[in-house]
C-alpha cells in the first residue's frame, strides 16, 4: 500500500503514464515524509534559461585588422598612404593620407571583419579629424555589452510577447528563463528578427 501511494504521488507530480511510473521511481527525485500511511512528495519543475549578450571574439578582430593591414600594403592605391591601424582595448584608430583613402580602408576593414564572422555593429565610426602632416585620423569605438536602456527595451519586448517567459537584467546581459524550451527558442527567433544597435548573441543555454 505504501509503495502504491508513492507511485501515485510521483505520477501526479510528473504527469507520468502507467508504463513509466515504476522505472522512474529509481531516479531519486522523491522527498518522503511521514509514516507508511502518509506520503508527501515534493516536486520542483525544471526551469531552462539562456543569456542575451553583446560581445565579439577579440582574436578574430585581431586577425581581421592584420589582414586589412596586409591588403592595404599590397594595394597600389593605398600602399603609399602610410596607413596605420592601432587596435586598443576598447577602440581602434585609423591614421591615413586623406579622406578617400580612409573610405577605402573602412571598406577593407569591414569586409575582413565580416568574413571572420564579426558583426559590423561592433564598429562605431567616429567623426574623422585632422592629424599631423595633413593626414586624417579616425577613432572606431568597439561596442560590446548591453546598456541599461537597451536591456530594459529587450526585457519589455519579451514580457509583452511571451507571458510565460521571465527576463531579468544582470549587468550587461539579459537572462531569459522559462519552463518550456520551445518558449526560449521562440524568444531567440523573435530577437534575431529585430534590428538592435548592437550585435546580440545567445549563450549559456541550459
Amino acid at each position: 500500500m505504501f509503495l502504491r501511494k508513492v507511485v501515485a504521488s510521483f505520477s501526479l507530480c510528473f504527469n507520468l503514464s502507467e508504463s513509466k511510473r515504476i522505472p522512474l521511481l529509481g531516479l531519486g527525485l522523491m522527498i518522503l515524509n511521514g509514516s507508511q500511511d502518509t506520503v508527501k512528495l515534493s516536486c520542483m519543475a525544471s526551469t531552462y534559461s539562456f543569456d542575451i549578450v553583446s560581445d565579439f571574439d577579440r582574436q578574430e578582430l585581431v586577425n581581421a585588422v592584420d589582414q586589412a593591414q596586409r591588403e592595404i600594403k599590397q594595394r597600389y592605391d593605398l600602399k603609399d598612404t602610410q596607413t596605420e591601424i592601432e587596435l586598443g582595448e576598447g577602440s581602434l584608430t585609423i591614421t591615413t593620407a586623406n579622406d578617400m583613402a580612409l573610405s577605402s580602408i573602412q571598406d577593407i576593414l569591414s569586409t575582413k571583419a565580416a568574413k571572420r564572422g564579426l558583426s559590423l555593429k561592433i564598429f562605431d565610426f567616429q567623426t574623422p579629424e585632422s592629424a599631423s602632416g595633413n593626414r586624417v585620423r579616425q577613432v572606431v569605438q568597439l561596442k560590446k555589452g548591453i546598456d541599461a536602456t537597451l536591456a530594459k527595451q529587450i526585457s519589455k519586448q519579451i514580457r509583452d510577447t511571451f507571458k510565460k517567459v521571465q527576463p531579468s537584467i544582470q549587468g550587461e546581459l539579459v537572462r531569459v528563463s522559462a519552463k518550456d524550451k520551445d518558449d526560449l527558442q521562440a524568444v531567440i527567433q523573435m530577437l534575431k528578427q529585430e534590428d538592435y544597435p548592437v550585435a546580440l548573441q545567445f549563450i549559456n543555454y541550459r
